[in-house]
């Protein structure tokens, strides 16, 4: 079942210049029916001092792919969506590659949504579960400026 709008993972990738995820280095890989892939390296920029995945860093791609799930799930005119609540089990280390994750929704109500996102590594072995409970906002990104 559809439930996003048409858009591009090129479109996506524009969208995030200038921002975290963009320093580093997430990316959307695919924008399914209902579920959005994207990538992250495994490098200086997102290890912690033991030169494994940083979980913050887990967590960041998490967000950014639910984040911009939802927001895709929404009529962007009318509303936005801003995160509520994040959570992350780190059920195994990499040290190098990339990982990658998959946002797909668990609940999409009017006024929350809850989304799943799995991060694996290059092999497809779990390295993070993540859950994250969206806020959807009646009005624009503007309004809170």
């Amino acid at each position: 079942m559809a439930i996003f709008r048409k858009v591009t993972p090129e479109e996506l990738n524009k969208l995030g210049s200038n921002t975290m995820a963009e320093r580093i280095g997430i990316e959307i890989t695919e924008v399914g029916p209902d579920y959005l892939k994207g990538r992250m390296p495994v490098d200086s920029g997102t290890v912690q001092p033991y030169g494994i995945l940083h979980g913050g860093a887990s967590a960041a791609l998490a967000e950014t792919l639910g984040s911009i799930a939802g927001v895709l799930a929404i009529n962007p005119e009318k509303e936005y969506c801003v995160g509520l609540e994040i959570n992350a089990n780190h059920v195994r280390s990499v040290k190098s590659g990339y990982v990658y994750g998959k946002a797909s929704p668990l609940h999409l109500g009017r006024k929350t949504q809850v989304w799943e996102i799995r991060i694996e590594d290059g092999e497809g072995h779990l390295v993070c579960i993540s859950r994250l409970t969206l806020a959807v906002i009646i009005g624009t990104p503007e309004s809170i400026r």
